[in-house]
């Protein structure tokens, strides 16, 4: 037993956040001008467009995908293992598990991918592992995010010409800043990211949140003094 914890004495080196990218509206027609020239182009213009994380999408199943209702449903994450091998595991956070509604465009984009991989899996016959993933390898089998990240992302940003800096975990980011630059409802946001509090997406964006302040102020411009004209004292 100890009479004093020796740790009062240490002086914890400051936590310090790496600054924050994401796209602008220009950035990231870029971005998606240059995904459809790539062949898992789609998997890095889910993941701009629904703001989910990579273990996620990369988890996602077409029985988890309504195409008419252009609904996805999120209830588990790819998990690699260290010595090798992967597997499904629980979502990050108790408001994980939700319903993220997709863009029209992605949902024709994902038709598309579905009838291909149909036509790969009956090309591959016996050799195809049916894990019914929505983005798989030419096996059926789950893809690596770093092999992702090296033979394909970083190519499309070079032909963007974006940072070589951007990170696919900004994807995430990008859609979050779009949608409250846009003045789109915090808690729709922090809902569709699967944040458990609204305080998260409220503190991890306030950078965005002036610019809806400022949209707001018009609003009550408009309604207050719109026919009364300038308030005078």
């Amino acid at each position: 037993m100890l009479a004093r914890n020796p740790c009062e004495a240490v002086e914890l080196p400051r936590m310090e956040r790496r600054e924050m990218q994401a796209f602008s509206p220009e950035d990231a027609g870029r971005f998606l001008k240059a995904a459809q020239e790539d062949e898992q182009g789609i998997v890095f213009a889910f993941a701009l467009a629904t703001g989910i994380r990579s273990e996620e999408y990369l988890a996602l199943k077409w029985c988890d995908v309504d195409l008419e209702a252009g609904m996805a449903v999120v209830q588990r994450a790819l998990v690699w293992r260290k010595g090798g091998g992967w597997y499904f595991g629980e979502p990050k956070t108790s408001r994980s598990r939700r319903t993220v509604s997709l863009p029209a465009s992605l949902v024709q984009a994902l038709i598309t991918l579905r009838r291909k991989q149909s036509e790969a899996r009956l090309k591959a016959g016996a050799l195809y592992q049916n894990n019914d993933l929505v983005f798989a390898t030419s096996e059926g089998t789950p893809h690596n995010l770093r092999n992702l990240t090296q033979r394909n992302f970083h190519p499309m940003l070079r032909r963007a010409n974006l940072p070589l800096t951007f990170r696919v975990y900004e994807l995430r980011q990008s859609c979050t800043t779009l949608l409250l630059a846009a003045g789109e409802n915090p808690n729709v946001v922090s809902e569709r990211l699967g944040h458990v509090l609204i305080v998260l997406t409220l503190d991890t964006y306030s950078h965005v949140l002036p610019s809806m302040q400022q949209a707001a102020t018009a609003k009550l411009e408009a309604i207050l003094f719109a026919r009364t004209g300038t308030y005078k004292n």
